[in-house]
């Protein structure tokens, strides 16, 4: 629509026709009224919305640009550095130079800093080996200048469909990196993070959304775990109706994510007043220990009791259940009567979380996670609840209510040992189908209870507790980013019912426009595709491929020969890195994972240049 039109509109003081606004594959058009635009714009009159430099419409480098001090901008590891994902053109996708994502160190106000831009028009924002080590590495060298006496901030502007599903298990690694290389940096310098559309933030990547210091959203933003699409592939339409924008926007829209305290600064779309947003969080600097949203058990904890999934809560109904502070809330008094009683499916998770500790009997931290304390260990495991009262998660999913417990569970631990010499080291058993896919699960914020047990897995590490995860079973998507993928060490069974992967194949082939059949055929050749653990350890992820009798119900041996697999992944991971940089010093990691190596030699060499003669 022309100025001259809008001018004409404004100055009758009728309501202008919105542009159409891209949606992912959709186009959502509407009619946005006076009041409307004057509660997105505040005091800002016409003619200011007319001549506003809109962020959204710009790409990468330039929503980048339009971010830091004019002059400031140095672009690292670009396009003329060449360096693309080595696995798409196999696929038949035409690989982008810089791999769909922008590091540009420059200053905000001053202030040093890096940011990372996603380009939401290549392979929709997806994460892949190496956009993902571009920015996991700019974050770890921003963290490495801080500890220096040069604190350096950074901005993040998520634009991504999460992992990119041509790289799988690469991709959800990477997220994974990214996830840790955000809390390393976070105690030394404010991690802003960006939402402000076309594409939003969905998948792992809001993981690491929901641990910045502080998220800046549009009104047009999106943020949530799962896509509407994959909850309707995994759900059904009456689960979520992916094509009711409405809805979309009302349960993960920017605004609402603002008023449920679940992001922070809600801004028009207008490029310097997101800048002025920016430059107003890097100044505020970082925030104390404890008082980030990923840290506050509490306020999860009381938010989550007072939802009852069998009511069927409303986006209205959060927004006066819990305000617009990240602050506990009242909760219900609780049911009177005897607990109910709960059946115990069997599964792998449960057996071997059995085995493996000794014989001690599991306590349910809440029916769905059990956990079994040794003197030297915890285990942890997620397992079936058939009368769950989140729906979403009774098979065994990771979902809002075990995301706390994995939390509360770990943070325990690191508070009871924290005077010992000796750290007792955390065992995630690992058997999960993946994460509840559900309207009630991103409506409360799934993404943002994974991002607080992923926090407090990354802060045991840290703190010196070996972590060590073992796959009996299934490993998918947020489920193993949330408990698996932070430990130091992982051991995965050799067995054909093990598989490790970013998403169940039937929402992995919509996604891709691909049929299942022709999924399994690409991961025979492309690697991180594979839903095999055979394929999954080549890529270097994998610390102890352990071949056993009975994967379903463990003999003494196999116990034995796991047991003696983790203790030896303990002690390693006593005498390794604090971080996840063991990943790509393997062998296999040497020969498969040669990319992800090369963008962090290059952004090493390249984050401070030798000075001109």
């Amino acid at each position: 629509m022309g100025a001259q039109r809008l001018r004409r509109h404004a100055g009758r003081g009728q309501s202008a026709p919105a542009p159409s606004r891209r949606v992912g594959h959709h186009e959502r058009s509407g009619f946005v009224t006076d009041t409307e635009n004057a509660a997105l714009l505040g005091e800002q009159t016409w003619l200011d919305l007319l001549q506003r430099r809109s962020f959204i419409e710009l790409d990468a480098l330039g929503r980048a640009t339009a971010l830091l001090d004019p002059g400031s901008v140095r672009v690292l590891a670009g396009p003329f550095d060449r360096l693309e994902s080595p696995w798409l053109m196999p696929q038949d996708v035409t690989p982008q130079a810089d791999d769909g994502t922008v590091i540009a160190r420059g200053t905000v106000d001053g202030h040093p800093a890096v940011t990372a831009a996603i380009e939401q028009g290549f392979q929709g924002g997806g994460t892949g080996e190496v956009s993902g080590a571009k920015i996991s590495q700019a974050l770890l060298l921003a963290a490495a200048d801080s500890r220096a006496g040069t604190p350096t901030a950074a901005v993040i502007l998520f634009e991504t469909g999460g992992v990119r599903l041509q790289e799988a298990n690469l991709g959800l690694n990477a997220v994974a990196e990214i996830c840790s290389a955000v809390l390393d940096l976070r105690p030394l310098a404010p991690v802003i993070g960006v939402v402000a559309g076309t594409v939003g933030s969905f998948g792992g990547m809001s993981i690491a959304a929901g641990l910045c210091t502080r998220l800046i959203v549009t009104p047009q933003a999106r943020i949530g775990l799962n896509g509407p699409a994959v909850i309707e592939q995994e759900g059904g339409v009456d689960e979520f109706d992916s094509s009711d924008h409405k809805l979309v926007w009302a349960v993960t829209g920017g605004e609402q994510r603002v008023a449920t305290a679940l992001a922070d600064d809600l801004v028009p779309d207008d490029a310097d007043l997101l800048r002025a947003s920016l430059v107003s969080a890097v100044a505020a600097g970082v925030a104390e220990p404890g008082r980030y949203r990923s840290q506050r058990l509490d306020v999860l904890a009381s938010r989550l009791a007072t939802l009852d999934p069998a009511e069927q809560p409303t986006p209205a109904d959060l927004r006066r259940l819990w305000g617009s502070a990240y602050e506990p809330v009242p909760t219900p008094a609780p049911p009177d009567g005897s607990p109910a009683r709960h059946t115990h499916p069997e599964t792998r998770g449960r057996a071997w979380l059995g085995a493996l500790s000794g014989g001690v009997t599991p306590e349910a931290i809440i029916p769905s996670v059990l956990s079994a304390t040794t003197h030297d260990a915890r285990y942890l495991a997620v397992v079936p609840d058939p009368q769950n009262r989140f729906y979403r998660a009774r098979e065994g999913q990771v979902g809002l209510t075990e995301s706390l417990a994995l939390a509360q569970s770990v943070r325990d631990l690191i508070e009871a040992d924290r005077d010992a010499e000796r750290k007792r080291a955390i065992i995630a058993v690992v058997d999960l189908p993946s994460q509840a896919y559900g309207r009630n699960e991103e409506m409360a914020g799934l993404h943002q209870a994974m991002a607080a047990t992923t926090d407090a897995y990354h802060a045991a590490r840290t703190a010196g507790h070996p972590i060590v995860a073992v796959v009996v079973g299934t490993a998918l998507s947020g489920g193993f980013l949330t408990h698996g993928l932070q430990a130091n060490q992982i051991l995965a069974l050799d067995d054909p019912h093990v598989e490790i992967h970013a998403m169940h194949k039937a929402a992995a082939a919509r996604i891709t426009l691909r049929s299942v059949q022709q999924l399994d055929e690409l991961a025979k050749t492309i690697v991180p595709m594979s839903y095999d653990v055979r394929d999954w350890a080549e890529l270097g992820l994998c610390d102890g491929l352990l071949a056993v009798d009975d994967a379903d119900a463990p003999t003494p041996g196999d116990v034995r020969k796991v047991g003696a697999a983790i203790t030896d992944a303990i002690e390693r991971a006593q005498h390794g890195p604090l971080d996840l940089s063991n990943r790509l010093d393997s062998e296999a990691a040497v020969t498969t994972r040669h990319a992800s190596r090369a963008v962090r030699d290059l952004l090493a060499r390249q984050w401070n240049p030798e000075p001109r003669p």
